[in-house]
């Protein structure tokens, strides 16, 4: 089973509120379960575990609470930023190998195509380019944080 197929199921799971699932393929076996807050996927060709925490609640945002945050979740000045999110469940990373200079920072300008990061999934380093031109507003990761599907990695402003 590749990685979209795997992505793709887990929306699917995820959609249809399904909360236990398992598929057998030649020698792969597949194993999604999902527990309360957490899904956790298990496949016996090469174990992996990854565990997905759920969308933070209203009254915690971030570990804050919301009470400390502004009432705007973007605030007006951020308007207009095209979000660069996660294709994948895995673990981001900054450099394309320890010790190196991050891909790009806040402040940089980057073009259509150009690595931003990279996220490494079931032993797989994907790296996830950018598709929009412009200025990097904001990492919204660190490095070596585990990451899930759909969350945001950085903010662009787009170039006019």
């Amino acid at each position: 089973m590749n990685q979209k197929e795997l992505k793709e199921l887990i929306e699917f799971l995820i959609e249809k509120d399904i909360a236990e699932f398992e598929l057998e393929r030649g020698d792969v076996k597949v194993k999604i379960k999902r527990a309360g807050t957490q899904t956790v996927v298990h496949t016996h060709a090469e174990p992996h575990f990854f565990a997905v925490p759920p969308a933070p609640a209203a009254a915690e945002v971030n570990g804050v609470p919301a009470a400390a945050k502004p009432a705007a979740s973007v605030p007006a000045a951020e308007e207009g930023l095209h979000l660069v999110k996660s294709p994948i469940v895995g673990t981001f990373y900054e450099a394309p190998s320890p010790g190196a200079p991050p891909f790009v920072k806040v402040g940089d300008t980057v073009e259509v195509g150009q690595v931003l990061c990279i996220v490494e999934a079931m032993k797989l380093l994907n790296e996830i380019e950018s598709d929009v031109a412009g200025e990097i507003v904001k990492k919204q990761a660190t490095n070596g944080q585990p990451i899930e599907y759909g969350q945001e990695l950085f903010a662009i402003r787009p170039k006019r």
